[in-house]
C-alpha cells in the first residue's frame, strides 16, 4: 500500500474519482465540492466542540481526592494513566492513518482529531498537575509499563500500529483502521463510568466536567472509523475480513474486562465484574451493529450504568444531541465554548 503523494500536480479531485483510499488526490483541500457529506457534517461539530481545559475549577477535587478510599484512588490513577497513553498514541498515529487517505474531506477532519486527542493529553496533565500530590505525578506516566496488565492491555494495540508502519500493506492497514475503531469506540468507556459514579456521589465533579467535554470529542472519533470502515468497505468489497473484526473485537473486550476488573474489581461501590462484563459486552454490540455486523453477545442487550448517562449529558434538559454509550449522533450543532454543553 502506497502513501499518497505530497505533490501531486497531475492527480484528479473529481468526485467521480474521489476514494477514502487508494484515490488519486493533489491534496488540494477544495471544500466547495465534496464526496463524502457526512464528513463535511462533523467537521462542523468538531470545530464547534472547541474547549479549555483550564476553565474547569479543579479546587474541591483536590480536597475530594484525599478523602477517596485507597481503592478508588488506585482505580483514579490507574484509569487516568491508561487514558493517558490511549490519547498520547492516537495523537501520534492520526496522521498516519492521513497518510494513506486520499479524500481531502477526511484528512480534514483527522486533523482535527489529532488536535483534539492532544488536548485531552494536556487534560490529564491539567488534572494531575491540579489533584494529585507532587511525589505520584510522575508515577501515573509510567504505570502502564509497571503493571503487567495494563501494559498488556495497551501493548495489543500499539503493535498493530507499530507493524503497519514497519510494513504497510493492506492487511496491516485494515487491522490499523479496525484498532482505531476499537480503541475509540470500546476503550475509554469503562474509564469514563468511574468517574461518572463518582460524580454521582458529589465527588470529583471537576474531573468528571472534564471527562465529559472529553467524551464528548471521543464520540465524533467513533463516528469518524464507524463511516471510514463502511466507506472503505463499499470502495474496496474485501479490504476487510469479517472474521478478523470480530476476533479483534472479542480480544478487545476480555481485555477491556480483565483491565477494568484488575484496576476496579469489586473494590468500588457502583460497578462490580459482573457490571463491567455486562456494560462491555452490550456496547461492543451496539458498536458492531453500527457498523453493519451482527453482534456476537447473545443476551448483552442492556446498559446496566444507563443512571450514569445524566452526568456524560445525554439526557439532560435542553436540547441534548449526542448519544455518548451508543455512539451515534442525531444532529450537528455548533457549540463554541464550555458553556455551550447544554446545547450540544
Amino acid at each position: 500500500m502506497d502513501r499518497k503523494k505530497l505533490f501531486n500536480p497531475l492527480g484528479d479531485d473529481s468526485l467521480s474519482k474521489r476514494r477514502v483510499i487508494k484515490g488519486d488526490s493533489t491534496n488540494i483541500f477544495n471544500l466547495n465540492n465534496v464526496k463524502y457529506q457526512w464528513a463535511n457534517q462533523l467537521y462542523r461539530t468538531m470545530m464547534g466542540n472547541f474547549w479549555i481545559p483550564e476553565k474547569i475549577d479543579l479546587t474541591q477535587d483536590k480536597n475530594d481526592y484525599k478523602n477517596l478510599t485507597d481503592q478508588e484512588k488506585e482505580a483514579y490513577d490507574g484509569i487516568l494513566s491508561f487514558l493517558i497513553f490511549l490519547d498520547s498514541i492516537q495523537t501520534n498515529n492520526i496522521p498516519n492513518v492521513c497518510d494513506y487517505i486520499t479524500a481531502p474531506e477526511i484528512n480534514l477532519i483527522l486533523s482535527i482529531q489529532t488536535f483534539q486527542e492532544a488536548i485531552h493529553s494536556q487534560s490529564y496533565q491539567y488534572i494531575i498537575e491540579s489533584i494529585l500530590p507532587k511525589e505520584i505525578r510522575n508515577s501515573i506516566y509510567d504505570k502502564w509499563r509497571e503493571d503487567k496488565i495494563l501494559f498488556e492491555r495497551n501493548k495489543y494495540i500499539a503493535e498493530m500500529y507499530q507493524k503497519f508502519l514497519e510494513e504497510p500493506n493492506d492487511k496491516n492497514f485494515s487491522k490499523v483502521i479496525i484498532a482505531d475503531y476499537l480503541l475509540e469506540a470500546i476503550y475509554f468507556y469503562n474509564g469514563f463510568n468511574f468517574f461518572y459514579l463518582l460524580a454521582s456521589r458529589n465527588r470529583m465533579m471537576g474531573t468528571s466536567d472534564v471527562i465529559r467535554l472529553i467524551n464528548r470529542d471521543e464520540l465524533s472519533h467513533v463516528v469518524i472509523f464507524q463511516h471510514l470502515l463502511k466507506e472503505i468497505r463499499n470502495e474496496n468489497p474485501d479490504f476487510f475480513n469479517d472474521e478478523e473484526i470480530y476476533s479483534m473485537f472479542r480480544k478487545a473486550v476480555e481485555q477491556e474486562i480483565n483491565w477494568t476488573n484488575h484496576i476496579i474489581g469489586n473494590q468500588i461501590l457502583g460497578i462490580t465484574e459482573e457490571t463491567t462484563e455486562q456494560y462491555t459486552k452490550w456496547l461492543a454490540n451496539e458498536r458492531l451493529r453500527s457498523i453493519g455486523l451482527k453482534p456476537i453477545y447473545e443476551g448483552f442487550n442492556k446498559n446496566p450504568y444507563k443512571h450514569l448517562t445524566k452526568f456524560a449529558d445525554t439526557e439532560g434538559e435542553g436540547n441534548v444531541k449526542a448519544n455518548f454509550f451508543e455512539g451515534t449522533v442525531t444532529s450537528y450543532n455548533m457549540s463554541s465554548s464550555i458553556d455551550g454543553w447544554d446545547e450540544i
